[in-house]
């Protein structure tokens, strides 16, 4: 009889546990896709924090070096893009050094202010001023896409902030002519996803190697198209000051500026910020050690993690007292 009211018990909870679940999901769908990526940063080890600075709520997450005094690296996520991106390029560098992947102000889970200027300027203020909170010593800072236009910005108006700077697929400067840049120019934007189509061409657009999308199966794919159909006006108002106004080759202005030891990587078959773009940098960065992948997209940091953390670790190592 025991067997049986235990086998009754755990039925029960079963049945209460997946009543749960579908209301959860019912009232907030994304919530799949939130734990999911708290699944990922668990099992990478990384711990998540939130902090407000100059009244904006930012939340990051942090992983220890094994060494006392490791350099930090902080790692700036791209256009449409969140902290996540990174968690592949961080299991290959965790323990190795303090690693702090926040959200962009507007972005993922950081708070985003109706109205306000996100972009290359107003982000690298609020990327020195989160610098200068989490860390007492310069960082090595890295940028994706989006990510790497801001950091390319604070290296050269924040040099105090940033010991070393990695331009990975940055946009900001004018490269050989796309579609993907085209679309931009004309109004549209490319990321932009509101069906299954539209999710599978933005996919198509970031990843050249099939093989490393992220799986997104249903009913989180669902879920992923709501929530990107919700942010729709967003990611055209931050698209207008990034790519069509005329403050988006900004970063390309300053690169002249920056004279920190820098790392430019890109993948030849990127279809988003074409791989000429990375020439337009170092025409401006003598110091810059290039890296060109070949047989990725866009989005390198996740295609190619093993050869991404290669190349970001002899930028840090390079030069650097034992």
């Amino acid at each position: 009889m025991r067997w049986k009211t235990a086998l009754f018990t755990a039925a029960v909870l079963a049945a209460v546990l997946l009543a749960v679940c579908v209301i959860a999901w019912w009232r907030d769908p994304y919530v799949l896709v939130r734990a999911e990526y708290s699944r990922q940063r668990i099992a990478l080890g990384l711990q998540r924090h939130s902090v407000v600075i100059d009244g904006q709520r930012w939340v990051y997450v942090e992983g220890a070096a094994d060494q006392p005094g490791a350099p930090t690296i902080v790692m700036l996520h791209g256009y449409t893009g969140s902290k996540e991106n990174w968690y592949r390029l961080a299991a290959r560098l965790e323990g190795h050094y303090r690693l702090v992947i926040p959200d962009l102000p507007g972005w993922g889970e950081s708070q985003r202010v109706r109205d306000a200027d996100y972009g290359y300027a107003a982000q690298a203020a609020n990327v020195a001023a989160f610098i200068r909170r989490v860390s007492d010593q310069p960082v090595v800072l890295l940028g994706h896409s989006m990510g790497g236009g801001i950091a390319a910005v604070v290296a050269a108006r924040y040099p105090r902030e940033v010991a070393r700077v990695g331009l990975l697929d940055a946009s900001g400067v004018r490269f050989k002519d796309n579609q993907f840049g085209i679309d931009v120019l004309a109004g549209k934007n490319p990321f932009g996803v509101t069906d299954e189509a539209s999710l599978e061409h933005y996919l198509g657009i970031l990843f050249h190697d099939a093989k490393a999308r992220p799986p997104i199966p249903w009913p989180a794919s669902l879920a992923l198209i709501a929530h990107r159909r919700a942010d729709g006006a967003f990611e055209q108002s931050v698209l207008d000051r990034i790519g069509r106004s005329e403050a988006r080759f900004l970063p390309g202005d300053l690169a002249s500026r920056i004279a920190q030891p820098a790392l430019l990587l890109w993948c030849r078959q990127d279809a988003v910020i074409d791989a000429s773009a990375m020439d337009q940098f170092a025409a401006k960065m003598p110091q810059a050690r290039k890296t060109l992948l070949q047989g990725c997209g866009h989005m390198s940091l996740m295609e190619q993690p093993d050869a991404v953390a290669a190349a970001v670790t002899a930028l840090i190592e390079k030069g650097r007292p034992r």
